[in-house]
């Protein structure tokens, strides 16, 4: 009851502040997007130290099944600037909404890609051509994303040792870079980017951090897009979603686009 009361409050607040064309509050409340940019809410908003996400211009999701029946013309009016879409997890399973996610994303005009959910009980090369099996090679496509992270799961709970982590997940890129001809871009999270000491990649990353700024959680780490939530509040989703911005401005993300959309 007293998570659904918070839900309302967020929904209500960031009508109220959309319409009044408020900038984003830096406490606790409803976190929402400045003047004309993106107008999301939060229904468990963070005191933000060493760098606030709000101020960013360009901001995107990441969305698997569980999100649903989704309004993409209401997330596309929201400010959302691109869309990551779960389409694999491991060597045998596919999302059951990615096939409809990939077409909706793409009539709705919004830039969108495919990541994978990787698996230690699976080789590289396995988990690779699963995703070759369910993701299309499409001229305009964003990047494929690899996400490295350690699974919580009864039917894989392997912890490999980094030498043979970053082995097969190197093999899995590298097959997926030859056959969508763009290097994929690296997710992960704060305790796997330590364990396996993924610093050491010259790869573009995709950092996860909803307790502070990367440059506190990944000191010295260059990266391209940024999570900062995973509950966020977005008009034509029900529920949360995880809200993640593009680290640059409005310029460098039309230039990262014109670089990365072949």
């Amino acid at each position: 009851m007293m998570r659904l009361a918070v839900r309302i409050f967020a929904v209500l607040s960031l009508a109220v502040l959309a319409a009044c064309g408020g900038g984003a509050p830096r406490g606790p409340g409803v976190t929402v997007g400045q003047g004309s940019g993106p107008q999301f809410g939060d229904s468990a908003p963070h005191e933000w130290v060493g760098g606030h996400p709000y101020d960013h211009p360009v901001q995107g999701l990441d969305i698997s099944r569980y999100q649903g029946d989704i309004d993409w013309n209401r997330v596309r009016g929201s400010g959302v600037s691109f869309v990551y879409i779960k389409a694999t997890e491991g060597g045998d399973y596919a999302d059951p909404n990615f096939r409809r996610y990939w077409a909706e994303t793409a009539r709705a005009r919004i830039p969108r890609g495919a990541y994978h959910y990787f698996y230690f009980c699976r080789s590289g090369r396995e988990q690779a051509e699963w995703f070759i099996r369910n993701v299309p090679r499409e001229r305009g496509a964003l990047p494929p994303v690899l996400d490295l992270e350690w699974t919580v799961s009864r039917t894989c709970p392997r912890r490999p040792p980094s030498s043979e982590v970053l082995r097969e997940a190197r093999i899995f890129k590298d097959i997926l870079h030859r056959y969508y001809g763009q290097r994929p871009i690296i997710y992960t999270t704060v305790d796997f980017y330590r364990d396996n000491n993924i610093r050491s990649w010259p790869e573009e990353f995709w950092l996860r951090s909803v307790a502070g700024h990367p440059r506190i959680t990944y000191p010295g780490q260059r990266y391209s897009f940024w999570q900062y939530t995973g509950t966020g509040l977005v008009p034509g989703i029900r529920g949360n979603v995880d809200i993640n911005v593009f680290a640059g401005s409005a310029a460098q993300w039309r230039q990262w686009l014109s670089t990365r959309m072949q």
